[in-house]
């Protein structure tokens, strides 16, 4: 059955995401903590947040902060207790609000139990809970597939001779979706999940979940050339997702949303068409490599603003066009901040933060907050690989330097590529460490906290904080940014992203400067006459004192951005 538009109530929603290790801590210990969590739940209700989405508390060595998952069912002691989670349900439950959990099920560290028993031996019961292989004929490695973190995918198990697969970090052992045992193995964890209340899951990198069985080296013809081709949105992965929503996503109703790797936008339409029974939604990355010389993340350009353009206009009308769904965002734990990629966090924080903000909400899909991004923290200000927590990155460092840069590019690179970024403590108000913690923070904190904070934006009515709860009401209101048929309409201006979404009844129109010069922008002739001329035309939303007079061409104030409604 497929699922009526009425009954997917997230189309209208907003998530907020969660980085627990950074939002609040409690306890002292300068980690974030789930009582951390419910203590400001108050506050997430006010933005106007319905789903919360929190990152993983399971229990973890901590090697890729929490994506290394040692127990499924366990609360890290770091994070509280599962009585602590209950809280946590019962309290998001009075407010209306909803819970989607992170589902890491590509890999499992290391230090999991089913990993401790499949290294004993080849005839271990839980052997086949992973992907092994002899060395090759010179008893190197398997094949040449490069994990995502740097260097070999294959890790050397000397108990049994046998090389494992990690496409992340070494202690990230690749599960076997191909054996039936694994599949239920997490199907019966989300139920777990599920039946404690949680309305949503955010799988990571699911889309890697279904391997070439012959492993085949890469022979370079499809750049990256690291073997990806043979993982990312393998032959059966379809197939599994489907056995997942037949038995966890449809029985419970949930909210899914599937990050999705190196994919492609004819994958992401199967995966998130409510025909398919696949997921709700989809996450791709693509928009974010548009700074990536040679495509290569850690090898940096200014972005190319076109390309940003037009990948948004391809994936709005593309999944339209088929029946997809996007999931919307700029920022998340993985990527440094995208005020400081895509604009301006100095002069011009305030009205470009807004601006961001503007032209994501506007967009045809579920928006999600990364925490932070709704006061307009930028990148943090580094001075040396010290203050760096992120295994990518410390280990990128000692890389760039083996590929011939100096310790001073290398840590350039860095600066502006680390996960890092997005991952320092939330800034509350301008107290010491911004009223994250008592104790030592994990990750240093942004020296600019006690001009940039929460307390402050709540004490401004024309605060980038204020923009998005405005934004996030609108989506609520207005039906035209749900269903309305996207229309780019800049027609390449080198410095304006101008796109309308249109209904039979409604136009809405959104326009913004990417740039720190005032320019001008003129609706194209055909447009003007069929969709605005002589309509009426209200603002729904602008972040420049000055707001431009409607008409067929608009003057715009560096970063300015508005959002016009045609009746």
């Amino acid at each position: 059955m497929v699922i009526a538009p009425e009954e997917q109530w997230w189309r209208k929603s907003t998530v907020y995401q969660v980085y627990p290790k950074s939002f609040k801590d409690t306890s002292g210990n300068g980690t974030g903590d789930i009582k951390g969590l419910i203590g400001k739940l108050d506050y997430l209700q006010e933005l106007g947040i319905d789903i919360v989405w929190l990152q993983p508390i399971y229990v973890s060595p901590q090697n890729d902060n929490g994506y290394d998952v040692a127990d499924y069912r366990r609360i890290d002691p770091n994070f509280g207790t599962m009585e602590d989670f209950e809280e946590l349900m019962k309290e998001l439950k009075k407010r209306g609000m909803h819970l989607m959990t992170d589902i890491v099920v590509n890999h499992s560290s290391t230090e999991h139990q089913w990993f401790q028993e499949a290294k004993k031996s080849k005839e271990n019961p839980y052997r086949n809970y992973y992907i092994w292989r002899d060395p090759a004929p010179d008893g190197g490695v398997p094949n040449n597939w490069q994990s995502k973190f740097g260097g070999s995918a294959w890790q050397f198990e000397e108990t049994t001779g046998q090389y494992f697969l990690t496409l992340f970090d070494k202690t990230q052992a690749d599960l076997n979706w191909e054996y039936e045992k694994v599949r239920q193995e997490v199907a019966d964890l989300m139920i777990f999940w599920a039946e404690k209340g949680v309305k949503g899951f955010r799988m990571d990198v699911i889309n890697l979940i279904s391997k070439d069985q012959n492993f085949p080296d890469d022979d370079g013809s499809i750049a990256p050339g690291d073997g990806r081709k043979f993982y990312t949105d393998g032959s059966r992965v379809h197939e599994y997702i489907k056995e997942l929503y037949a038995k966890v996503f449809g029985p419970y109703n949930l909210v899914t949303v599937g990050e999705m790797s190196s994919t492609t936008l004819e994958h992401c339409i199967r995966y998130s068409n409510p025909q398919e029974k696949e997921f709700s939604m989809t996450f791709n990355f693509h928009h974010l490599k548009v700074d990536y010389k040679n495509g290569q993340k850690w090898e940096l350009k200014p972005y190319d603003f076109e390309e940003l353009k037009g990948l948004f206009s391809k994936w709005q009308t593309g999944m339209q066009r088929a029946g997809g769904w996007n999931a919307l965002f700029w920022n998340n734990h993985d990527q440094p901040r995208a005020l400081s990629r895509f604009a301006n966090d100095g002069e011009y924080r305030s009205e470009s933060a807004k601006m961001l903000a503007t032209t994501l909400h506007g967009l045809q899909g579920t928006p999600y907050v990364y925490q932070g991004e709704e006061i307009g923290m930028p990148n943090p200000d580094w001075h040396d690989i010290s203050e760096f927590n992120d295994i990518e990155s410390t280990n990128m460092y000692q890389i760039l330097q083996e590929r011939g840069l100096t310790s001073v590019e290398a840590l350039a690179v860095i600066r502006e590529r680390s996960r890092d970024n997005s991952r320092t403590p939330m800034q509350w108000d301008d107290t010491e460490n911004a009223g994250f913690t008592n104790g030592k923070p994990w990750l240093k904190l942004d020296g600019r906290y006690r001009e940039i904070n929460i307390q402050r934006e709540q004490a401004n009515a024309d605060s980038i904080l204020s923009h998005y709860k405005k934004l996030i009401q609108l989506r609520k209101q207005e039906s035209v940014i749900t269903e309305g048929l996207f229309k780019r309409l800049d027609n390449q201006h080198p410095e304006v992203f101008a796109y309308a979404r249109i209904t039979d009844a409604e136009t809405l129109i959104v326009v913004s400067n990417f740039s720190s010069e005032q320019t001008a922008f003129t609706f194209a002739e055909d447009f003007w006459i069929t969709r605005a001329e002589g309509r009426d035309t209200e603002l729904l939303i602008g972040n420049t004192r000055e707001t431009p007079s409607w008409g067929k061409t608009l003057e715009l104030m560096p970063y300015a951005s508005y959002m016009w409604i045609i009746r």
